[in-house]
């Protein structure tokens, strides 16, 4: 059955006129490469002389990406997306920090959003960010293998280690499935080995814990099958969140600067094909991956609804689930929710300044993908325009 998502009715069902002008404006800015440059540098010069921004960014940028400063914050949100069939993934974007009490303080925090997620059911899934719970540079260091790190380094991953297992655990007793996101290349073996050892741990009975694979490097689908074998040999199941990827210009340039493969694919259509082949055999192996489709791509989300009709497997199957950010591709997410299939929003939450590093990923990503910002822009267009003549 082909899908519609060009219903922009549909589409912002959950945002009232004032929001649409708002966002309309919002992505006329940031289409624009050099303002968001400069907002970056602005922002950042503005919160370190502590000039008085914060409620500038947080009735604009932060409204829309973000469902508020704390969890409390995000009810509202919450609420709003459940009415129209569309679940909640809490995502505290913290990062950056170092220090043990920072990381502590940020994997409680991530404990505190599977508690909610506990005991809400507008919420099917938490996540967090590696990077939130662990100083990146243990994590560069181990991505070889743990016997790179001297005696310091060796207690600070154990105590990385810990707090991955102290989460899942949380998920596990409280039985809510968790996303541990993908990072940089030059991470992600050390990623990859911690999140292995939570599958192995905790998805013998039932997909608790997911990995995240990002289809932009050439090597992942490859991986997904390995892991798929490994899981197998452990007897346990996996969960997967398919994705693109986020990272490519960073990644290319540090490849070249360093004279290391490119770990990104070719072209965009490598990607593509990457991605779909693996929505492909994970749809085929159902029985031991659950999977959630993080993509704001019409043609995936297509190809994964013409998947699961082909194989027989029910809109409603909570071992699939399709993802997007909020603020984003509302014409994806609401679309497919009016069709019944299993949707969720990506809700980013924190403290202005602590997330801005987020926000300004978010605005750069809008102005480098090819389309999405036009995209975005068209769709509210439309919108705006129903709504005026239907009056």
């Amino acid at each position: 059955m082909a899908l519609r998502f060009d219903n922009t009715e549909i589409a912002f069902r959950s945002k009232n006129s004032h929001d649409l002008r708002s966002a309309k404006l919002l992505f006329n800015m940031v289409s624009n490469n050099s303002m968001v440059k400069l907002g970056r540098w602005f922002t950042n010069v503005a919160f370190s002389i502590d000039l008085p921004i914060k409620g500038i960014i947080k009735k604009t940028i932060f409204k829309q990406f973000c469902g508020g400063e704390s969890i409390k914050e995000c009810e509202k949100t919450i609420t709003s997306l459940n009415k129209y069939g569309v679940g909640t993934i809490l995502d505290y974007s913290v990062e950056g920090k170092e220090g043990d009490d920072d990381l502590d303080s940020t994997m409680l925090e991530i404990i505190a959003t599977i508690k909610k997620a506990g005991s809400n059911m507008a919420i099917p899934f938490s996540v967090f960010k590696p990077t939130g719970i662990a100083q990146f540079s243990i994590l560069e260091k181990a991505n070889e293998g743990i016997n790179n790190l001297n005696e310091k380094e060796l207690l600070a991953y154990n105590n990385i280690t810990e707090r991955f297992d102290a989460i899942c655990k949380a998920a596990y007793e409280l039985d809510v499935p968790l996303f541990i996101d993908a990072e940089d290349s030059w991470i992600q073996n050390t990623i990859d080995r911690l999140t292995e050892n939570m599958m192995f741990k905790y998805n013998t009975e039932k997909v608790v814990i997911y990995t995240t694979i990002q289809f932009y490097r050439w090597d992942r689908l490859g991986y997904l099958k390995d892991l798929h074998k490994k899981a197998k040999e452990n007897n346990c199941k996996i969960g997967v969140k398919l994705v693109r990827g986020a990272y490519m210009e960073k990644e290319r340039e540090r490849a070249n600067d360093l004279g290391y493969k490119d770990p990104i694919q070719p072209t965009k259509e490598a990607t593509d094909n990457d991605y779909d082949l693996a929505l492909e055999y994970c749809v085929e192996n159902l029985g031991d991956i659950s999977i959630c489709a993080g993509t704001h791509n019409e043609d995936s989300s297509q190809y994964l609804a013409n998947l699961m009709q082909k194989y027989g497997v029910e809109k409603t199957d909570k071992r699939i689930y399709f993802a997007q950010l909020l603020g984003m591709s509302d014409h994806i997410s609401f679309n497919l929710s009016s069709e019944k299939y299993n949707v969720a929003k990506y809700v980013p939450y924190g403290p202005v300044k602590e997330v801005l590093p987020y926000l300004i990923r978010r605005a750069e990503e809008n102005t480098s993908v090819a389309g999405q910002t036009s995209r975005e822009l068209l769709l509210i267009q439309k919108e705006i325009r129903r709504r005026r003549s239907s009056k």
